[in-house]
C-alpha cells in the first residue's frame, strides 16, 4: 500500500470515528412513557426494549422509560404524543376509543375472549393489524400488542353475586364499554386516573375496581381491598405506539433495528404475563391482606348472562362487524 493510500485509509478511519463518537454523543432520544410500575409484564418490557434497541443501534439512540405515570397521566398522554413531548407509548387499548378508533373497545368487552388462543388470532392476525393501521390518521404508528391478562374484580365486600354489585362504586378506564359493563352488573362505574386509584380505594372515594393481579399487586391495591372475586371477566391488553411524524422521520436502518427490537421485546412481554400474574395472586394471598373469591358454576353463568347483552348493546359505538369477527374467531378455538 502507498502512503498515499496509506494516509486516506487513515483519514476515513478518523473520520467514520469521529462520526460514530458524534452519534454517541447525540443519540436519537425516545421518551417511552406509561402509566404502570417497571415491575410489572409492561413495564418489564419496557425495559427490555430499551436493552435491545440502545444494544442493536450501539448507542445510537437513547430510550427514557418513564414508569408509573412520572410524566403523564393516563388521559394525558395521547395528547403529549400528539405534540411529540413523548415518542413512545404503551397504553390500554381502552384508550383507542376516546381517540376516535372505536373498534379497540372490542377488547373490553367482557367474556369476549374465552382463552389466549382466541386472543394471539385477533391481535397477531388480520383483525389486530388492521386496527393498528386505522392508527395512522391520527398522526400514530402501532407497533406491537402487549399482553397483561384477564381481569379480575376487587372490593371491600366480597362479589359473588349480581346483588353484590349493587350501589358499589367501580374504579374503571374511561371507556364505555367498560361503563356499560359496570352498568349491567348493577355497579357505578367511576372513571378515574390509574395512579390515582390506590389513594381512592384507600380514602373510600371508590369502593372497588378491576385489573389483572400484576397490576393490583404492583400498585398495593391489595392492600386496601379486603376481598377480591377471580372472575377472569375481561381483558387488559396494551398497544405500543409511536408519534407517526417521528417515526417516519427516522434513518430507515434504525427503524428497522427498532421495529427488529420491539418483535423480540413483545415476544418477551407475552411470554411473561401469565407467569407474573401468577406470582402477584399467589403473593397477595400469602399475604393474608385480600381473600379471593371463586365463582361456582352457577354463579359465573348468572355473570355472564348478566354481561352478555352489553356486547348487543354495543354494537352502534364498537361496531357489529368487529364483534362479530372476534366472536368468530372464540368459535373456532372452542371447537378444539
Amino acid at each position: 500500500m502507498s502512503f498515499k493510500m496509506f494516509t486516506g485509509c487513515l483519514v476515513a478511519a478518523v473520520l467514520a470515528a469521529g462520526s460514530a463518537m458524534a452519534q454517541s454523543a447525540n443519540p436519537i432520544v425516545i421518551k417511552f412513557s406509561h402509566v404502570v410500575a417497571p415491575d410489572t409484564p409492561k413495564g418489564k418490557a419496557a425495559e427490555m426494549f430499551k436493552r435491545l434497541a440502545e444494544s442493536r443501534t450501539k448507542n445510537a439512540v437513547k430510550i427514557e422509560v418513564y414508569p408509573n405515570s412520572q410524566l403523564y397521566k393516563d388521559k394525558e398522554e395521547m395528547e403529549a404524543l400528539s405534540l411529540g413531548a413523548v415518542q413512545m407509548l404503551a397504553p390500554s387499548l381502552a384508550k383507542f376509543g376516546p381517540l376516535g378508533v372505536k373498534e379497540f373497545e372490542v377488547f373490553d368487552l367482557p367474556f369476549i375472549f374465552p382463552n389466549k388462543e382466541t386472543l394471539r388470532s385477533v391481535t397477531e392476525g388480520p383483525i389486530g393489524i388492521g386496527m393498528l393501521k386505522k392508527l395512522e390518521p391520527k398522526g400514530i404508528i402501532g407497533l406491537a400488542y402487549w399482553d397483561n391478562g384477564f381481569k379480575i374484580m376487587s372490593a371491600n365486600k366480597p362479589l359473588r353475586k349480581l346483588e353484590d354489585f349493587r350501589g358499589v362504586k367501580m374504579r374503571i378506564q374511561q371507556s364505555k364499554v367498560l361503563d356499560a359493563e359496570m352498568r349491567a352488573l348493577g355497579a357505578l362505574p367511576q372513571v378515574m386516573a390509574f395512579s390515582e386509584v390506590y389513594q381512592a380505594l384507600q380514602t373510600g372515594v371508590v369502593d372497588g375496581t378491576e385489573n389483572p393481579p400484576s397490576n393490583m399487586y404492583t400498585q398495593k391495591m391489595h392492600e386496601v381491598q379486603k376481598f377480591a372475586t377471580l372472575s377472569n371477566h375481561g381483558y387488559l391488553g396494551y398497544a405500543v405506539i409511536v408519534n407517526k411524524k417521528f417515526w417516519d422521520g427516522l434513518p430507515a436502518d434504525i427503524r428497522a433495528t427498532l421495529e427488529g427490537a420491539m418483535n423480540e421485546a413483545t415476544k418477551y412481554a407475552n411470554s411473561i404475563a401469565q407467569e407474573e400474574n401468577d406470582n402477584a395472586l399467589a403473593a397477595m394471598k400469602a399475604s393474608g391482606k385480600t381473600e379471593f373469591v371463586t365463582l361456582t358454576a352457577d354463579e359465573q353463568a348468572a355473570w355472564r348472562a348478566a354481561l352478555l347483552p352489553v356486547q348487543k348493546e354495543m354494537e352502534a359505538r364498537v361496531g357489529k362487524e368487529a364483534i362479530e369477527a372476534v366472536n368468530k374467531e372464540a368459535a373456532k378455538y372452542a371447537k378444539k
